[in-house]
């Protein structure tokens, strides 16, 4: 362990962000320098306050089994090298789930029973940032070829842990991506001020030096059939994600100035890149605009601090739940993960800002649109749920100035049109690509991995999956595997 008087000497201590009125005026990461390096002159003090628990229920909290003690003790004793050892045993891209992950695994820390928990998210990207300065993240190309072959379709999270996975054990990978650039989510998805490109393009970079191949703009599906993937390759892991958004069916929904938020972020990311829109692409744009962003969660966050960051006139954020308490509720005690009310770095601009405001318990009923067919207004009701069902409360209809809606309610599911319907894979009944306990779809061969096969999920699932979704075909290609599998499809997080 660390200092065995650690969390008796020492308080929680977070990275400081750079000041509110001068972050939004840029797209950097919101900590200066990154947070890797705003993090080091606390991250020793604060590692120190790991304690000997003796069963460290963080592990149980995390879906990847980081080994946290062990890499917390290495910061303490100044093992920079150890602790990237031990975090790289069990996590592909801490420099991802380090800048985007929730942390369970703070949540399930012991010492979070009667204390502030240990701020294990911190010193993970801390360590990893250290890293790379550092030299000690290092191509890691197999010592032979095994002459089998695999596609993983998507570069996202767990495409790229499950490429990175079998392309050390010795087997021939080509990564598909429909985008004209690599990372899924992670490149157009979130916004540069959670998280820089360059994190991402060093790790591919890491990952083409290992022999992984990557092909970019690549439309499986329609540019190569799921037919010619079968006869091309030994193995095929689908890793697409959950894509198809869950719509809001309702009167007024074919205005124009409703958007999902998979159609606003991309471009915001791209600008903030510099990089041009696509020809046939009408800008979205949030400036001078009275924006709503249904959905609270980490999304319509990232539509928040994007529309900061654009100007808009005012914010306002719906969610449909109530709002939570800022304490654990009593029937989601430790350790599992709570439903409490966070403040995010956009919450915290916005608040600041005096441009935001956050709604709970209310629904849309209808878009209400002027006589040129763009958004004006939407039309709400307070709601409440009574013996499990949502129940409009009488005489709360109000309406809400509107000129830009963005839908942040989540996805329901990969695309099935094209390469899962050539594929012939049968799906869940929720419309997931099924899987058994090896991550095998129906069709001999064929796996899959990360939201595509789970349905939406964390950052740190997605790795997890693509993990063990590895080690399962590797087991197929050669009858036995020692690339580790940290959790099946039938694990549950600690949550309720």
């Amino acid at each position: 362990m660390a200092d065995p008087k650690g969390f008796l000497k020492e308080g929680r201590e977070v990275a400081r962000r750079r000041p509110v009125e001068e972050r939004v005026k840029d797209w950097d990461e919101v900590y200066p320098g990154g947070i890797g390096r705003a993090l080091l002159p606390i991250i020793t003090t604060q590692a120190s306050r790991c304690m000997d628990c003796g069963i460290p229920f963080c592990h149980q909290g995390c879906p990847l089994g980081n080994i946290i003690p062990e890499w917390n003790d290495l910061v303490w004793r100044d093992d920079w090298e150890g602790a990237i050892e031990r975090l790289h045993a069990t996590n592909n891209f801490p420099e991802f789930t380090g800048r985007l992950c929730p942390a369970p695994c703070e949540t399930a820390c012991v010492l979070g029973i009667n204390q502030d928990p240990v701020t294990i998210k911190n010193i993970e990207v801390s360590i990893i940032d250290k890293a790379w300065e550092s030299g000690f993240v290092r191509p890691q190309p197999p010592e032979w070829l095994s002459g089998r072959t695999v596609a993983v379709i998507g570069s996202g999270p767990a495409g790229l842990a499950a490429a990175q996975q079998l392309t050390r054990a010795g087997h021939t990978v080509a990564v598909y991506e429909r985008a004209d650039a690599l990372g899924g989510l992670l490149r157009y998805g979130i916004p540069e001020f959670k998280m820089e490109k360059k994190h991402l393009d060093r790790r591919l970079e890491q990952m083409r030096r290992e022999g992984t191949v990557f092909r970019a703009g690549v439309a499986v599906g329609t540019d190569i059939t799921g037919d010619q993937l079968k006869e091309r390759y030994d193995a095929i892991v689908l890793a697409m994600g959950s894509t198809v958004p869950r719509d809001l069916p309702v009167p007024g929904r074919e205005l124009k100035g409703i958007h999902q938020a998979m159609e606003f972020l991309p471009q915001a990311n791209r600008a903030a890149l510099g990089q041009p829109l696509a020809p046939d692409q009408v800008p979205i744009s949030a400036t001078d605009k009275h924006v709503v962003i249904i959905g609270g969660g980490d999304t319509g966050a990232d539509c928040l601090g994007t529309s900061i960051r654009q100007g808009a006139a005012s914010i306002t954020q719906l969610e449909i739940m109530p709002q939570p308490t800022e304490d654990r509720p009593a029937g989601q005690p430790w350790p599992t993960y709570p439903m409490i009310y966070r403040v995010s770095s956009a919450h915290e601009e916005g608040a600041q800002l005096d441009v935001q405001s956050r709604v709970y318990a209310v629904s849309t009923k209808e878009f209400l649109g002027d006589e040129d067919g763009n958004v004006r207004a939407l039309k709400l009701v307070e709601v409440s749920f009574q013996d499990g069902r949502l129940v409009e409360q009488e005489g709360t209809e109000r309406e809400l100035m509107a000129d830009l809606v963005l839908f942040a309610m989540g996805f329901v599911g990969p695309e099935q049109p094209g390469l899962v319907e050539q594929l012939g894979v049968e799906l869940d009944p929720r419309g997931n690509v099924a899987r058994d306990a090896s991550f095998a779809t129906s069709v001999p061969g064929v796996y899959v991995a990360g939201d595509a096969g789970r349905g939406q999920s964390l950052i740190v699932w997605a790795i997890a999956e693509g993990r063990s979704a590895a080690a399962a075909v590797d087991a197929y290609l050669t009858g036995s595997t020692a690339l580790p599998a940290p959790i099946r499809p039938t694990d549950r997080p600690l949550m309720v």
